[in-house]
């Protein structure tokens, strides 16, 4: 360093509002830790309040365990705690502020206040907090004023004050939705803009905060728990089913231990749960709330916790992802048979057939309120739920050919809501294109209707009627018109195909080895528990030695490269049932036959016939493969009575 510019020390000032700067942004920041040291505090009721977006004054009440005058005095000097003392409390956190810088920083930047147990302190960063005693309110208030107007340089970049409002109204809901045993309210600018009542379940939470148009029967509830005691993890995921869907994953949020996170290998675990369910492009809209041993996450990697590290993501990954998509397999496959009324109880049993494998064990779905299937007996009259059994003993038991069977028993208010199904589920919502949804519901209706009346067989044949438009086949069944998209149709069919054979593990062998070098020992505990399952599919591994694998085989389509499957397997964390679901979806859309393309008549029954056999009426990629209409709809769309 020349002379002219020689290093020094900061002073004390300078380098507090420097510091306070990594912590404190805008006004979403102080929201964001104060309402963290309100939830810390054991609070039932938090209000928080905003003037000017937050600018001009933030406010914040909690009936938590409060403060004594001892800790009014020193609870905003830098790096002051009362939630960890040594250094080994950072690796079993349970709380969501841990590092005492919040407040301090809070000081920097505007006039701090906190009232509680009879005295009020005002913060000073210069000198010792001024403390008067007050009235004790029995609550804890905590004021921040006039944020940056000690700095004028970086109140300029702040964005008005309508924007910074709806930030901390995020800022408010992202908090208030993993503590749905907690009562919320915000207040901006004097109007009460959420009122969020204590006990709640996590949908009511999730509905009334984040304030969706859908209708909330469109969400359902999905669990699962780890069963191993080196790896636990437990979760609890708000998802909605395919006819709720975005153009982006902005709406996939994740929380660890009640915090929010940036993690996207399990946002990724979302969209490969769900992945072939929803139209191409589309991702679902849900939130996942985890729990794993605090000593295996560190949180203390991010200057504002949203990122954390985990020992080893790789079970909770597969749990995430398979248990999502068992809930869509269930749900997309389940075929509605007559209901059956008694007095207080009504019996709806499901039945599927899935080549895929049995639900985890532990996992739970819920479309909330008294609609609950759960692995245990509930208050609302469910029976448990079982992977590979009936639980019904007048349903049918799994067959000696693997066949899976699943049967629930529902409460009378349970089975009202499953019996509204077709017209609300799959057809009603709020969206503008309502006829595709209730089209497509038809479909489904049709599709895994009853079994067909074996005294009337001519009422169920299918008639082809001929080609439109170069790329649909039109179709007349039970008094219904089909549109069926050849080019879905039959990629479909030929994926099925493909994943009957690939499931075979067909391989070929590598002429030069793949190496895969590990990095920890948690990567090489990972391969070993994969290398079964990637087995089954085609990728033969050798564990060389310590740090090392070979992949010695792999599937016959496979077409990726060494660098490839090691981001497959330790970046994203792919499943491998999902590598060569990939591999067969592309291989069969390329092969499918395409838009314009000219088949002659015999070779469109046959395709529409293997259509009407499928078990999912939808492509690879998600997308319907065909829409349906009743006679009474288009007697309705040319306004004949």
């Amino acid at each position: 360093m020349s002379l002219e510019n020689p290093i020094r020390t900061l002073d004390a000032e300078v380098a507090r509002k420097i510091a306070a700067g990594e912590v404190i942004d805008r006004p979403n920041a102080i929201v964001r830790e104060l309402m963290d040291n309100a939830i810390d505090s054991g609070a039932t009721n938090i209000v928080v309040e905003i003037y000017g977006g937050g600018i001009d004054k933030i406010r914040i009440v909690d009936n938590g365990c409060g403060l004594t005058k001892e800790d009014l005095q020193n609870c905003a000097r830098p790096h002051a705690t009362s939630k960890i003392s040594t250094e080994s409390d950072l690796l079993n956190l349970s709380t969501l502020g841990f590092r005492g810088e919040a407040l301090a920083s809070i000081a920097a930047v505007s006039r701090l206040t906190i009232q509680s147990g009879g005295w009020r302190m005002r913060a000073s960063i210069t000198q010792d907090h001024l403390m008067d005693q007050i009235p004790d309110t029995k609550t804890t208030i905590v004021q921040s004023e006039g944020l940056f107007e000690n700095i004028p340089a970086r109140r300029v970049f702040l964005k008005r004050s309508a924007t910074e409002a709806t930030m901390c109204k995020n800022t408010f809901v992202e908090k208030a939705l993993a503590r749905p045993d907690i009562a919320f309210k915000l207040i901006i600018d004097g109007q009460t803009r959420l009122n969020l009542s204590q006990n709640q379940s996590l949908k009511e939470r999730f509905v009334s905060a984040l304030g969706y148009n859908e209708d909330p029967a469109l969400f359902f509830t999905v669990s699962n728990k780890s069963d191993s005691a080196s790896s636990f993890w437990s979760f609890d995921a708000i998802i909605g089913e395919p006819a709720v869907n975005r153009t982006s994953k902005k709406e996939i949020n994740i929380y660890v231990n009640g915090r929010k996170i940036q993690e996207y290998s399990l946002v990724q675990a979302v969209e490969y749960g769900s992945q072939g369910f929803f139209p191409n492009g589309t991702y679902p809209v849900a939130s996942v709330f985890i729990k794993v041993d605090p000593k295996s996450v560190d949180f203390n990697i991010h200057p504002a916790k949203k990122e954390v590290r985990f020992y080893d993501i790789s079970d909770l990954h597969h749990g995430l992802s398979s248990t999502i998509k068992s809930f869509f397999q269930q749900y997309t496959y389940q075929n509605f048979k007559e209901e059956k009324n008694t007095d207080s109880i009504r019996e709806d049993n499901f039945y599927f057939t899935s080549r895929a494998q049995a639900s985890p064990a532990g996992m739970q779905v819920s479309s909330g309120g008294q609609n609950h299937f759960s692995g245990a007996q509930s208050s609302s009259g469910a029976q448990a739920y079982s992977a590979g059994q009936s639980t019904s003993s007048s349903g049918p038991q799994a067959s000696s050919s693997g066949q899976k069977h699943i049967s629930y028993k529902f409460s009378e208010t349970a089975s009202q809501s499953l019996g509204d199904f077709r017209s609300k589920y799959l057809g009603l919502t709020s969206r503008k294109d309502d006829q595709a949804f209730n089209s497509q519901s038809l479909a489904q209706q049709a599709l895994f209707s009853l079994p067909e009346n074996e005294e009337n067989p001519e009422k169920a044949k299918v008639k082809f009627i001929g080609f439109t438009l170069g790329t649909f086949l039109l179709a007349e069944k039970n008094n219904n018109l089909y549109i069926i998209d050849q080019h879905a149709a039959h990629e479909r069919i030929l994926f099925n195909k493909l994943m009957d054979s690939q499931g075979q593990g067909a391989k070929q062998q590598l002429l030069i080895p793949y190496k895969l070098p590990t990095e920890s020992k948690s990567q090489d505990n990972q391969l070993l528990k994969l290398k079964d399952r990637l087995g089954k599919i085609g990728f033969t591994l050798e564990n060389k030695s310590e740090g090392l694998w070979e992949v010695t085989e792999v599937p016959e389509r496979w077409s990726g490269s060494e660098y490839e499957l090691r981001s497959l397997l330790f970046v994203k964390h792919v499943e491998p049932e999902e590598i060569i679901r990939s591999i067969a979806a592309m291989t069969a859309c390329k092969a499918a036959i395409k838009d314009g393309y000219i088949i002659d008549e015999k070779t469109a029954i046959d395709l529409i016939e293997k259509t009407f056999t499928l078990e999912d009426p939808h492509c690879p990629h998600g997308r319907p493969i065909y829409t349906v209409f009743s006679r009474e709809q288009l007697f309705a769309m040319v306004k004949r009575t």
